[in-house]
């Protein structure tokens, strides 16, 4: 009988030795799941570093745009010539166009701008001080075909 209960006794011990060894190993195995490994807040602090290096990177590069063209790109000779220069050949181009529009339409010949003398030279009011001379012969352009549509049109 006595042999019955340290049978009992030590089979009890160990099962209560076993049980609380894997209640331990699973609170550890459940505790590591639910936080991640070290290899991924490494990663995601050096990819916010990386983003962080970019977006300083963005503001430098925007800092030294505006000293060297005095806004964004648009001033000083950002894209070959002023601001001032952009809107006067524009204005001189589009104050051009509708000039030989009405001209072509009382006329009675085709809607063609291209074939027109100061289309071609794109030059009237064009000053050195605005800047590029081919940049600003784009915008006479421009403004041309558009005034040369509307003169023709009747505007």
């Amino acid at each position: 009988m006595r042999s019955n209960y340290f049978k009992n006794t030590i089979g009890g011990i160990i099962l209560g030795i076993s049980l609380l060894l894997g209640i331990g190993f699973m609170s550890a195995t459940t505790a590591q799941a639910q936080y991640r490994n070290n290899d991924y807040y490494r990663q995601q602090r050096q990819w916010e570093r990386e983003q962080m290096r970019r977006q300083r990177q963005a503001q430098r590069q925007q800092r030294r745009q505006i000293e060297r063209y005095g806004s964004y790109g648009y001033g000083g000779s950002g894209y070959g010539i002023s601001a001032e220069g952009r809107q006067t050949a524009l204005n001189a181009g589009y104050n051009e166009g509708i000039k030989e529009g009405r001209r072509d339409r009382s006329r009675g010949e085709r809607l063609e701008y291209r074939d027109e003398g100061d289309y071609g030279n794109a030059s009237v009011d064009y000053n050195s001080r605005y800047g590029s001379r081919a940049i600003y012969q784009q915008y006479f352009r421009q403004g041309f075909a558009n005034g040369y549509r509307d003169g023709y049109r009747g505007y």
